[in-house]
């Protein structure tokens, strides 16, 4: 019942959404820690920005707003997601990542408050990065990224795009190939000619240039929210 209302109240809008974002070191790094120790409140801003540049495009600045609140560094590390879509397997690991959430992330205020667990990887150690996780139930996101000021825009991409899978927007790319899916996937469908396109809607995560071709954007200045993701979120 808690989650359920969570959940609904999170895109009634009402309020100022808090959103908390927890820095992680996943690969036990010196690199990572260093790069931890660097992080300020100042470089999740753009997440804010770009939501509040979007509602205005919806007509919505008044009543669609967020707040990112950077936390302290977490120590443990969070449950790994299951490596198969088994549902069952699924379903316990949403359970213990709410029941891990719980006792290692406090929040100040009353709820809902989105969670979001930033695990940063040195990119000399790891050049490719697992898929990331955002759970409507629970408000929560288990984010993978790089740590490195090269990729802190890049990063903020994949930030925004979970948070917003913790508000129920899905996924608008073929899990197949990663090519963002016609019409959803497209930042501005109704473009003559339709590609290249300029912009990335942010839950496909990539800009189309051609037929078989999109580009990663190089920030949230890149990527827009659709219709969709719009309708998704409760901002039509």
């Amino acid at each position: 019942m808690g989650a359920w209302r969570a959940k609904t109240r999170s895109v009634e809008w009402n309020y100022t959404l808090p959103v908390n974002v927890y820095p992680i070191n996943a690969d036990g790094s010196e690199v990572t820690a260093e790069y931890l120790k660097s992080l300020k409140l100042s470089d999740f801003k753009p997440i804010e920005k770009f939501m509040r540049d979007e509602a205005v495009r919806y007509g919505r600045e008044s009543r669609a707003s967020i707040e990112v609140r950077l936390g302290s560094v977490i120590v443990n590390q969070p449950p790994e997601p299951p490596r198969s879509a088994n549902p069952l397997e699924v379903i316990l690991w949403s359970l213990r990542m709410r029941w891990w959430s719980f006792w290692n992330a406090e929040t100040v205020g009353s709820s809902p408050q989105v969670k979001l667990f930033l695990l940063y990887f040195d990119p000399a150690r790891s050049n490719r990065l697992g898929h990331s996780t955002g759970l409507q139930k629970g408000l929560l996101g288990r984010v993978n990224l790089f740590a490195t000021r090269d990729m802190a825009s890049s990063n903020n991409v994949v930030i925004a795009h979970e948070f917003l899978h913790t508000l129920g927007a899905t996924d608008k790319y073929d899990l197949g190939n990663n090519q963002p899916l016609y019409p959803d996937g497209y930042a501005i469908p109704g473009q003559t000619p339709l590609l290249p396109q300029r912009y990335a809607e942010i839950m496909a995560g990539r800009i189309p240039v051609s037929e078989n071709k999109a580009e990663a954007p190089a920030g949230l200045s890149e990527t827009l929210i659709g219709e969709k993701t719009a309708h998704e979120i409760n901002w039509m």
